[in-house]
């Protein structure tokens, strides 16, 4: 089928078999957090994570590879017309070769490798409103959780701190769904010199608690706030805790001590969407 079509001829579709194919090589070492951060690449997959990445002008797409069985299969045709036009090179894989490369148990055989576009805290000062502040956040599904989260929500931005997962990791960027492309992913620092640049530049600083004093329904979120998030197993930082404006909680009923880290941050998050008028029904129908 697409193999057929005007711009699928020639050089661009190029075959490739073997396992120690360079290509094949590098797109393997980017499940590697040392190899993406050497070479400043890394990779999308699936049919709408890639079709996302073909509709941000900001994304450096370098090359695609897909798989015989994705080649053939209904409305692969429309995508690969899309890539032609954009990349400059896609590569065709066995299917067996594709699983190998893949980070997915059931892969649907298209990826794309795109180059890091990594936006600095000291270099880049966000817009003001809510912002999220990532404390040792470790777990691949919560980190992309709540950049998802955050974009729905309208925040304006999410801040890696040292001491979390990579933003590149395959797991993160599936969790985002899309989500990366969408919103501003700062890199800050440690969780103190992080904190401090944003209250520098005017942000009220909260941290989420289990011992907080205020609960987030009493607490005024409608300011320009840098809500910080802690990790799974510990909560935030000493450091995080002692530099905060003020300590937040989520009130609990039941007998459970605590909630998910994406959880709490977007019960916390959408607390302040209300509170900035942005959940009524006129705004959620645009």
């Amino acid at each position: 089928m697409g193999l057929d079509e005007p711009t699928l001829k020639g050089d661009y579709m190029i075959r490739l078999t073997g396992s120690s194919n360079p290509i094949i090589k590098e797109v393997r070492s980017l499940k590697n957090k040392s190899s993406r951060e050497e070479k400043g690449l890394y990779f999308v997959e699936g049919c709408r994570f890639v079709d996302e990445a073909l509709t941000q002008e900001q994304a450096q797409i370098l090359f695609t590879v897909a798989s015989d069985s994705f080649v053939s299969s209904k409305g692969a045709e429309e995508l690969l017309n899309l890539l032609a036009q954009r990349v400059q090179q896609c590569y065709l894989v066995p299917d067996n070769l594709f699983r190998s490369i893949s980070d997915t148990q059931n892969p649907q055989g298209i990826l794309a490798v795109l180059r890091q576009e990594k936006l600095y805290l000291q270099y880049h000062r966000p817009a003001k409103g809510l912002i999220v502040i990532l404390d040792s956040i470790k777990d691949p599904g919560n980190m992309g959780t709540i950049i998802r989260t955050a974009d729905a929500a309208g925040c304006v931005g999410v801040v890696i701190t040292e001491g979390c997962v990579d933003v590149y990791n395959p797991k993160v960027l599936r969790s985002t769904m899309g989500s990366i492309f969408h919103i501003p992913v700062y890199h800050g620092r440690g969780i103190g010199e992080t904190m401090e640049a944003l209250k520098e530049s005017g942000f009220s600083l909260y941290v989420s608690h289990l011992d907080g004093a205020v609960s987030i329904y009493e607490a005024d979120l409608s300011m320009d706030i840098g809500l910080i998030i802690g990790s799974e197993a510990e909560g935030a930082s000493i450091q995080a805790v002692e530099k905060a404006d003020c300590l937040v909680k989520i009130p609990m009923i039941g007998r459970a001590e605590s909630l998910n880290a994406s959880i709490a941050a977007a019960v916390i998050i959408f607390e302040a969407m209300r509170q900035r008028g942005l959940a009524s029904k006129d705004v959620l129908e645009t």
